[in-house]
């Protein structure tokens, strides 16, 4: 059990690091937005008049792309609508073609697009470091559909080390209080491993098979079923699925009011809400389906079907098939557990927190495993280097790509320039490994340098990008972005003290000890 926990973690460990600390992020991934961006607006586009601006939308859109129209929320409480048509591509895979819009909260249009679904979405200017983030924790920037199964082999390795890491504890319940602050070095790094380890033990299982499911689920669990039961007709089973059964009726017919299906929508939901479908647009079968988040005393999100043309609300619907199940409340769940988005910000709190903690664990398993065997072969010298490279380097090329995206956002090539700040910093850190005589001075240099780039950040946000001050974001009823500042400067101030207090002789060194009785 000692063998298959310690090498399923170094096989994997860089990559499941990278993986953690990318989806920790990713847990403040809308506030992360709003404070990169000086996002405002603390009203939903929800919670404002829709209606007109979706007819309107309608009239100037070509009669094939009226076949279904999708709401959500962009920018700065901004609304994204997007007319489509339903498309099979030519590997068999239901797609989507049609016109997106967006627009600002004030319902000014700031940009169309049109063409499949693949082309019309992906990062704005604005949101550039935030969808950096996600598709970093999602698929490593790796194309579809590699990304995902490699992301969902890295949480079947974290599985492994988790069940195995479990086993080997032969006195869990005295390990979890064992944390020697004096002593051997190695005894007192590994006392804080197991500690972190088995305390986080119940997230750790979580994590992992969330995240394995969303990574294994249409790269390989849709393709299998459809070819089991539908002969390999993905649509069918997507209608089946996820599908309202009813009798189709193509009359023509105006789409009901629908601010008055939001308004009731919210009031059963009991929130805004954070998505709205309409399928078969102006015709008399039309539905429209809008989802929300989970209630404050729930975790299953909350899905509403209203009859489009007379706004009659029709039931809650399942999250799968047509009828509430175990299954269906199991695929809710699995969204809100992974990103820990059901309680709100206690819970993101919560989970961001117990991310580090994996991440902290990730990273000291792989250095303990190092240092055991550093004297059996010169490559674990370069392995050592690797870690620290990923494990620190990592964090730093994090801070650096938001320093480039601050940077560029008012030039309005934040999308090329957050990548490109990122990949900069992962080649410095590469370069310091290979410059710097040692594993030690190379870890305190990336550190001070991490620290100091966090501590720059809130100052660019007001400078470069022109964000708003503290008294702006306060008023907007927006103090995430005050929280992040005073966030970003006390973590970078403590990682440079800490770097400042290594970097100093100790007193129990033999060395000093010498100085000092002379």
């Amino acid at each position: 059990m000692v063998a298959v926990h310690g090498w399923s973690g170094i096989l994997l460990g860089l990559l499941l690091y990278a993986v953690v600390l990318t989806g920790t992020a990713a847990v403040f991934a809308h506030e992360i937005g709003a404070w990169s961006a000086g996002h405002v607006a603390a009203r939903s586009s929800f919670a404002q008049p829709l209606d007109a601006v979706v007819r309107d939308l309608a009239a100037r859109t070509p009669k094939q792309y009226r076949e279904a129209v999708n709401l959500f929320e962009v920018g700065d409480g901004g609304l994204g609508v997007f007319f489509h048509r339903h498309e099979t591509d030519a590997n068999g895979v239901p797609t989507e073609s049609g016109i997106y819009y967006r627009l600002d909260n004030a319902g000014r249009m700031t940009g169309t697009a049109r063409g499949n679904v693949e082309d019309v979405f992906g990062p704005a200017n604005d949101d550039a470091l935030s969808h950096f983030l996600v598709d970093t924790h999602v698929r490593l920037h790796v194309p579809n559909p590699w990304g995902l199964l490699l992301t969902g082999v890295v949480g079947l390795a974290m599985l492994v080390a988790a069940i195995s890491g479990l086993l080997i504890h032969r006195h869990l319940f005295t390990d979890i209080f064992t944390l020697r602050r004096r002593g051997n070095p190695v005894l007192v790094q590994r006392d804080a491993h197991s500690v972190a380890g088995t305390w986080s033990l119940p997230f750790a299982f979580v994590l992992a098979f969330t995240g394995s499911f969303f990574s294994f689920y249409g790269t390989i669990g849709v393709p299998v079923v459809a070819m089991a039961a539908f002969g390999g007709d993905v649509a069918a089973l997507t209608q089946a699925v996820y599908g309202n059964p009813g009798k189709p009726d193509a009359r023509p017919a105006a789409i009901s009011n629908l601010d008055r299906i939001v308004a009731d929508a919210t009031r059963r939901g009991g929130s805004a809400p954070t998505f709205v479908a309409i399928e078969n647009f102006g015709r008399a079968d039309a539905g429209v389906t809008t989802y929300h988040d989970p209630r404050a005393s729930d975790v299953e999100p909350v899905t509403l079907l209203y009859e489009g043309a007379s706004a009659r609300f029709l039931r809650a619907k399942a999250t799968i098939g047509t009828r509430p199940s175990a299954g269906g409340t199991l695929v809710g769940i699995m969204g809100p557990l992974h990103f820990g988005s059901f309680a709100g910000l206690l819970s993101k709190a919560v989970w961001f927190g117990l991310g580090f903690a994996m991440c902290y664990v990730t990273y000291t398993g792989m250095r303990l495993w190092v240092i055991r065997r550093r004297t059996e072969a010169g490559g674990l010298r370069s392995l050592e280097r690797a870690i620290t490279v990923v494990g620190i380097g990592l964090p730093f090329a994090l801070v650096a790509a938001a320093a480039a995206f601050l940077i560029a956002l008012p030039l309005g090539v934040a999308i090329y320039w957050t990548t490109a700040g990122f990949l900069i910093a992962s080649a410095v850190a590469i370069v310091a490994s290979i410059i710097v005589p040692t594993n030690d001075v190379l870890a305190n240099v990336l550190t001070a340098a991490t620290g100091a780039t966090m501590i720059a950040l809130p100052p660019l946000r007001l400078v470069a990008a022109g964000g708003p001050h503290w008294g702006e974001a306060w008023v907007a009823h927006q103090p995430m972005i005050v929280a992040i500042d005073v966030g970003l400067f006390v973590a970078g101030a403590w990682l440079i003290i800490r770097c400042a207090s290594r970097s100093m002789p100790s007193s129990r060194h033999p060395a000093a000890i010498r100085t000092a009785r002379a």
